[in-house]
């Protein structure tokens, strides 16, 4: 069985090296002040939330303000004239709809990338080893759904494995998915590996082969909306700075 167990240490020390040399000057160009609200997808909870308290400690003159959903969720109220002004997807997919649509500021930038596990019970009780064991009847399957850049990959990932699955569940983010599997309501979800960190309680992490031709790349953009232009920019330079590669590089996220 290729449960992950491998400590987040290592993964950090590994891709942080990659990151290290040479860090540029990340001081913000003067009017980076005010408010600032960031739409990301859920999967960057916790590396955005320290990338935005970063940030702030960097300019005192700002306060940024987070809203974390489904990227789909997110494009549709960008879309819908939500007042944002950074907006940071799971995909290129999703992304691309935003820009399509004249909603952006100028091109996103992809600054980390994320590829699937299966996520099942602590100690992996129904002994799932591979997205074959997926189909068996017993095992109940909750997956982001198909619109979700999550749910575009893990059907990506099946259809490569050309798995057909029967899922009980299909939720509007990553983490709602990751969620059933905590809460005991299925045995497995196909959930990014960021989201099942080595030390996470309640679940393991089963890596599988095919998760490689289904990383999903994660693209940034300041909206051509913004009330914040210029800190829109500056917290998106910051994203793809030395000290916001270091953070997501820390969460397990994989850097371009």
């Amino acid at each position: 069985m290729r449960t992950r167990r491998w400590g987040a240490a290592v993964l950090a020390v590994a891709v942080l090296a990659a990151v290290s040399c040479g860090d540029t000057d990340t001081t913000a160009p003067g009017g980076v002040r005010g408010n600032l609200t960031v739409l990301a997808a859920a999967s960057l909870t916790e590396p955005f939330t320290r990338i935005g308290g970063d940030f702030e400690a960097a300019n005192p003159g700002v306060r940024v303000t987070f809203s974390f959903a489904g990227s789909s969720q997110l494009a549709q109220q960008i879309h819908a004239g939500a007042p944002a002004d950074v907006f940071a997807a799971a995909d290129p997919t999703t992304m691309q709809r935003v820009v399509s649509g004249g909603d952006a500021a100028g091109p996103a930038r992809v600054f980390a990338r994320n590829q699937l596990v299966i996520a099942v019970a602590e100690d992996n009780p129904k002994a799932i080893d591979d997205l074959s064991d997926l189909r068996a009847a017993e095992v109940k399957l909750a997956l982001c759904a198909p619109q979700v850049p999550c749910g575009a990959a893990a059907r990506r990932a099946l259809d490569a494995a050309r798995v057909a699955v029967t899922a009980v569940t299909l939720e509007q983010d990553v983490r709602a998915a990751l969620a059933k599997v905590k809460l005991g309501e299925v045995d497995a979800a196909l959930v990014y590996r960021t989201d099942v960190p080595a030390d996470a309680p309640e679940v393991d992490a089963v890596e599988f082969a095919q998760s490689a031709g289904a990383v999903n790349d994660y693209p940034i953009v300041a909206l051509a909306a913004a009330g914040n232009p210029t800190s829109a920019e500056a917290f998106v330079a910051y994203v793809l700075s030395d000290p916001g590669r270091r953070v997501l590089a820390a969460a397990g996220f994989q850097l371009p």
